[in-house]
């Protein structure tokens, strides 16, 4: 009698996948090899899958999933900027622009707490302590921070158009163009909206969104369709680098050893270093790359799931989901959340690690995140919103450097 299978679905939100010990794939090789575990073998982690043998039963297979320490290092390199934003926005809240230093725990806990207090004593460029003697000691904003904090207003007045925007092509996107509201609050700040858009944002767009309660729940809901939005932002990358309608179809264009394709239906491909394709991968991955697929934006109720174009498409609505984000990524849970509203597929997560080329999974970190590959270079976002150059001003007041790789200050179909 053969051992059984240790497999156990799981999903991306409950930790991605079981992360089992390195020293268990010796005995049973059922496993998928992860990133962002400690193990001897750095560079992998195992994960659980299980695949089919011929003779109908299911056989264990090893797989190794890359990693690509640059998206890991913009994990890290994201905490400085959130604990400085996050005071800021703290102090800004108070009355009287300041706060003082007993009350910090009110607002963020015991120990993140400390945290923020190492943060206003690391960087007196940014935050001015006071108080002593008989006053209790508090802590504000310096004169030049101030200055430059003067200027989120005209940032967040040049996002309006984009969240708009994004949030009507979120909607277009999902099945019944309407999302239950706590799902979109659930990523209003990887989106970038405001704390307050059901009561600021919505209502200031009435022919667009609608609040509606459907099933017990309060829906956000589209209230006109727009033709002109239903362009991905992938499509919209090649008509900006020129790439002919036709080229996809021509048969001497051929895939490059870097997977990609100069084609209308291609995706911009990423390889994690250390992923080394072979011919007959390539030459599959190349059929891949040219097949034709239906637009994230059409229903995807009118399409078989088991149909390769399906597939494919359900690689494009992910793609187009991180597009709509404001930093190209999103928390597994986040991710996880939108399988109804666009039928995503039951095991997300091993359709993430086939397409390691296009999406990369980390769980540096206290959460797991998805990002998109093709809107980073190293650790650095290509193509930054109004709202993000505005955080990256404020944050070079404590020394780091800024740094902006577009050449216009913003572009992308959803950036525009």
């Amino acid at each position: 009698m053969s051992k059984p299978l240790l497999y156990r679905r799981c999903s991306i939100s409950s930790g991605l996948i079981q992360i089992l010990r390195i020293d268990m794939l010796r005995e049973t090789e059922n496993f998928v090899l992860f990133p962002g575990q400690s193990s001897s073998r750095s560079q992998w982690t195992v994960v659980q899958v299980r695949h089919k043998s011929g003779g109908g039963g299911w056989r264990p297979k090893q797989k190794v999933y890359h990693r690509v320490h640059e998206l890991d290092k913009a994990i890290d390199l994201n905490k400085k900027p959130a604990l400085i934003l996050q005071l800021k926005s703290i102090i800004q809240a108070q009355k009287h622009g300041s706060l003082l230093l007993r009350d910090l725990e009110k607002h963020v806990g015991f120990v993140h707490k400390w945290n923020l207090m190492a943060a206003i004593e690391k960087y007196p460029s940014i935050f001015y302590v006071g108080g002593g003697n008989k006053e209790p000691p508090f802590v504000m904003l310096t004169e030049k921070a101030k200055k430059i904090a003067a200027e989120e207003g005209e940032a967040t007045e040049s996002m309006e158009p984009i969240l708009v925007n994004n949030l009507r092509k979120l909607l277009m996107m999902s099945v019944d163009c309407r999302v239950p509201l706590e799902k979109v609050e659930f990523i209003q700040s990887a989106m970038g909206l405001p704390q307050d858009f059901k009561s600021t944002l919505i209502p200031k767009y009435p022919e667009f969104f609608s609040l509606k309660v459907i099933n017990g729940k309060v829906n956000l809901v589209l209230e006109n369709w727009d033709s002109s939005l239903a362009i991905t932002a992938r499509e919209d990358r090649l008509s900006r680098e020129g790439v002919p309608e036709s080229v996809g179809d021509r048969k001497r264009v051929r895939i490059a050893k870097d997977g990609n394709f100069l084609g209308r239906n291609a995706f911009k491909i990423s390889f994690p270093p250390g992923f080394r394709p072979n011919a007959s991968y390539l030459e599959e991955f190349e059929k891949w790359q040219k097949m034709e697929f239906p637009s994230p934006y059409l229903n995807a109720r009118r399409f078989d799931a088991a149909d390769p174009k399906a597939r494919k498409r359900v690689v494009a609505v992910l793609h187009e989901l991180l597009s709509l984000t404001m930093e190209k990524r999103v928390t597994c849970a986040q991710l996880d959340a939108f399988h109804s509203e666009y039928l995503l597929p039951s095991r997300l997560i091993l359709c993430l690690i086939k397409h390691q080329g296009i999406f990369y999974i980390t769980n540096k970190g206290a959460r797991g995140t998805v990002f998109l590959k093709d809107a980073y270079a190293g650790s650095n976002l290509i193509e930054k919103c109004p709202l993000l150059l505005f955080h990256d001003r404020f944050v070079a007041l404590c020394g780091r450097k800024e740094v902006n790789l577009s050449n216009e200050m913003q572009s992308s179909s959803v950036f525009s």
